[in-house]
Parts: structure tokens; sequence; C-alpha cells
């Protein structure tokens, strides 16, 4: 039956190997657990099938052994009453009754076997298909919980950035501002410096000045 070998494929599923190598585990995993509810019903269906024949063919196997037991009582009464040939008319018409109803038993012990077959199947199937609802709720569950915890790496991740930027930035700024005060100072240096020089400068010319002025007036002395 190609149900039953729909059922076996289902139930001999191996749902971690699938989720391991699917791209897509939760959808996976949604995919299998549809196919098995859809199969889950086409077995419930053929399971109560199996049942309704099984009780017509016992209603029919009760029916012929009703009718043997019918007709071995007429066969009796027409011996009784010394009709030899209507007792084995009856006789006989109780042989077709038991052959027939020989025939239903070996249908109904069929027909149990494959309603037995079929409730095992849907046994079977239920169990795989609660394995598989669990595995997917533990999976939607393992999915938030990594995104989740991918969102908050994400946001430490930004805040150590936002920290390291403010931190160059502050060094930055600390940098830019020892250079300016250290520009400062160097033109405030070289200013001074300069003023200084101008004075020296101007000292210079007047002690040259004065000694050259001595040296006249010595030699003007000395004339």
């Amino acid at each position: 039956m190609a149900l039953l070998e729909r059922v076996s494929t289902l139930v001999r599923a191996n749902l971690n190997d699938l989720i391991d190598k699917a791209e897509n585990p939760e959808k996976m995993i949604k995919q299998v657990i549809l196919d098995m509810e859809n199969q889950l019903l086409q077995v419930k269906t053929q399971v109560a099938i199996a049942i309704a024949d099984q009780h017509l063919l016992e209603k029919k196997q009760k029916e012929h052994e009703e009718k043997i037991a019918e007709w071995n009582r007429k066969a009796e009464m027409a011996v009784a009453k010394g009709q030899d040939d209507l007792a084995r008319a009856a006789i006989e018409r109780s042989l077709h009754y038991k052959q027939m109803a020989s025939s239903f038993t070996q249908q109904v012990s069929d027909q149990k076997l494959q309603a037995e077959i079929l409730k095992t199947a849907l046994h079977k199937l239920q169990e795989k298909l609660g394995e598989a609802v669990s595995k997917n709720d533990l999976l939607i569950a393992q999915n938030r919980r990594a995104r989740t915890v991918n969102r908050a790496a994400d946001a430490r991740t930004k805040a150590v950035a936002d920290a390291n930027q403010v931190t160059f930035e502050r060094m930055k700024n600390k940098v830019m501002h020892s250079e300016a005060l250290g520009q400062a100072k160097n033109e405030m240096l070289a200013e001074t410096e300069s003023l200084d020089d101008r004075f020296a400068k101007l000292e210079k010319e007047e002690e040259i000045n004065r000694i050259l002025g001595e040296l006249k007036a010595r030699k003007g002395t000395d004339a």
C-alpha cells in the first residue's frame, strides 16, 4: 500500500539529520509536520474504513453461521419426518453456507490484520508527529534565543564602537589642543626672543657708540 510506504518513510526519517542538513531548519521541520498531518488524516480515514469493513465481514460471517445452524435444524427435522431427500438438500445447503462462512472467516482474519497494521502505523505516525512538533518548538525557541543573543551582541559591539569613537575624538581633541598650545607657546617665545634681541642689539649699539666716543675723546686729549 502506497500510503503505508509513505508513512513508513516519514516514521523512519531522522529529524536530527534533516535539521542538520537543512539550509532553513525551521522551514524544513514545518514542512515535515505538514506532510505528517496530511498523512495522519489519510491513515485515520483508512483505519476507519478498515474497521468498518471488518465489522461488515464479521456480520456476513455471523449471518452465514446462522444459516448453517438453520439448515442443520431443517435437515434434522426432515430426517425426523423420514424425508431423506429433503434432509439431503438441507445438508447440501448447510455445507454451502459453511464453505461461505469459512471464506468470510479468512477475510475477517485478513481484515483484522490490515486494520491492526493501519492502527500501528497511525500510532507510530502520531508519535513521530509529536516528536516533530517538539523539535519545531525547540527550534523556534533556539532561533529566538539566537536572535536575542545576536541583537545583544550587536548592541554591545555598537556600544563599544561608539565608546571607542568618543575616546578617539577625545584623544584627537586633546592632541589638537596640545599642538595648538605648543604652537602658541612657540609663537610667544619667538616674539619674546625677538623683542629681547632688539633690545640687546640696541644696548650693544649704545655700548659700541659709548666706547667709540671714549676712544675719540681720548685721542683728542692725546693730541
